[in-house]
């Protein structure tokens, strides 16, 4: 699901990935940029002096913002010129409870394991296992997508860049209904797809194929992929891509949500292996700290060369233009691999994503790496905004003194706003006045079937009427709405509400069809009687 790149996508949903990057196009002002020539790197424009205020002022802007949001823990790391000056941890790991967050406190990444997968897969091609532009198809058996032709040229890098022409957070759904990676990838091919490396949209899932291919080119399963190229050379010890260790961890952060009196929950576990390259990374500020020492040494960690500099460096420029310019004299915003691109009004390259699980965690990373400055904001709810409004704050402070808007309200307003546009346009707790009555039960019982979704079982028990599907078939209750449209309540990472159920056809007195609104998006939400 899950999980962010977008204010920049959820590694799970989109809005994290999408509000990432509207907040950067306002707070990079006016200009223009060239997606195919990024512009030579000015000299550095900050004084330690600039720095040293910016960090002076981050623990009040972190526990503003968790005393307005009501998140209960966040860790923060800044690194400036290959020094960790700032770590530390605020609040607790766990609403009702005393422990506290501190920097070795274990936090669920979500999207912002994107551009630590791309720092592995960089360490994969400066061994020579793979190359970025090498196609996927090659490496990972059985892939395939709809058009025979992007499947066999399909590479790395246009999957680490979201620009595969799969459509936004493809297979999400499916890890909502608990299928598992080698399911989810195998139906990629169901997909439809827009232009091949003229379009970008968001997906884990196409990220997590290149991920798979690379380790199977490495000959390893990703996980140890990513301990062995990257967590263990760099010291990162309590860094995973494993849900298993994060659970066992005994100091973790656990995700919270917000209910709708404003208190915050434990409410729900996310185990986001099935897309671990997009967004299954654990990880503490300490060891986040070093990584983005690596990352603004060109891949150098205390004299050791851990990921070599040319592949990296190739993660850092644009390959494709994730979202156009918002107006005439506007500029517009990129995607790297596994990284949101931009330019400052100075000319400056600036890196970001954002991660965001709707199920209780966000988080944020940006760096100048011409002035060897980044952040990492790490926090154990829900994105209502705090991560990257930390961030934005920070840099904000370290240019201007302060921060130039109020990025804390603009970026919940942008997150509340997405989140909302997900929903369905029909109000199903209302129905029509003129609403007619469903046909017998027997009409719509039975079971139908979907090459993308797998089977969908309809039952009636006591009046009520249920449908089952899934690996380990989740049980949804089906509400009347009006003549043969019926509602259920969605779940998972990309749940959206009420969505509705519709059934169609007359067979003998039996529908013979029912399309699922949810699901249907991408025209694949309809499921036909066996």
């Amino acid at each position: 699901m899950g999980a962010a790149h977008r204010i920049t996508h959820h590694a799970g949903r989109p809005r994290a990935a999408t509000a990432l990057a509207v907040l950067l196009v306002i707070g990079c002002a006016t200009g223009t940029a060239s997606a195919a020539d990024p512009p030579p790197q000015p000299p550095p424009q900050l004084t330690q002096a600039d720095v040293d205020d910016a960090v002076a002022a981050l623990d009040d802007s972190v526990r503003r913002g968790m005393d307005e949001t009501g998140v209960p823990g966040a860790a923060v790391a800044v690194v400036y010129k290959d020094r960790v000056v700032h770590l530390e941890g605020f609040g607790v790991r766990q609403v009702g409870q005393s422990a506290k967050v501190g920097p070795d406190t274990v936090f669920e990444l979500a999207s912002l394991s994107k551009p630590l997968a791309s720092t592995v897969v960089a360490g994969a091609v400066g061994d020579k296992t793979i190359g970025w532009d090498d196609p996927v198809a090659g490496q990972l058996p059985g892939f395939a997508l709809k058009d025979p032709w992007v499947t066999e040229h399909v590479t790395v890098a246009d999957l680490f860049s979201h620009r595969s022409g799969l459509p936004d957070h493809a297979g999400d759904l499916l890890e909502d209904l608990g299928y598992d990676r080698t399911y989810i990838l195998k139906h990629l091919r169901l997909e439809p797809l827009t232009p091949f490396r003229a379009s970008y949209a968001y997906t884990n899932f196409g990220l997590t194929a290149a991920g798979q291919a690379v380790a199977d080119a490495a000959g390893t399963n990703w996980e140890k992929l990513s301990e062995d190229t990257l967590y263990k050379p760099a010291g990162m010890d309590s860094t995973s891509s494993r849900f298993s260790d994060y659970e066992s961890a005994e100091d973790k952060a656990v995700n919270h949500v917000r209910n709708a009196d404003g208190t915050w929950e434990a409410k729900h576990v996310r185990d986001a292996d099935a897309q671990s390259p997009a967004g299954g990374v654990s990880s503490t500020a300490r060891d986040m700290s070093a990584w983005l020492r690596l990352q603004l040494a060109n891949g150098k960690l205390d004299g050791e060369q851990i990921i070599a500099a040319d592949p990296l460096e190739e993660t850092h420029v644009p390959h494709i233009v994730s979202g156009p310019p918002p107006a005439p004299a506007g500029r517009s915003s990129f995607y790297g691999l596994g990284w949101n691109v931009s330019y400052d009004d100075q000319g400056r390259l600036r890196l970001s994503h954002s991660g965001a699980f709707a199920l209780g965690a966000h988080t944020n990373v940006t760096m100048l790496p011409g002035e060897q400055l980044g952040i990492v904001v790490l926090t154990n709810g829900e994105p209502k905004g705090l991560a990257d409004a930390v961030a934005l704050d920070f840099f904000d402070t370290a240019q201007h003194g302060k921060p130039t808007a109020d990025w804390l309200e603009l970026a919940g307003q942008i997150y509340e706003q997405q989140e909302q546009a997900a929903r369905s346009d029909t109000d199903y707790g209302k129905p029509p006045k003129d609403a007619t009555d469903a046909r017998a039960d027997s009409a719509y019982t039975g079971t139908y079937r979907n090459d993308y979704y797998g089977p969908l079982t309809v039952t009636a028990a006591d009046g009520e009427l249920t449908m089952r599907l899934g690996p380990k078939p989740m049980t949804f209750r089906l509400t009347h709405y009006d003549g043969d449209v019926f509602s259920f309540e969605t779940v998972g990472e990309n749940a959206t509400g009420p969505s509705g159920v519709t059934f169609s056809g007359d067979t003998d007195g039996k529908a013979n069809r029912v399309t699922i609104e949810a699901f249907d998006k991408t025209g694949l939400g309809t499921f036909t009687r066996d």
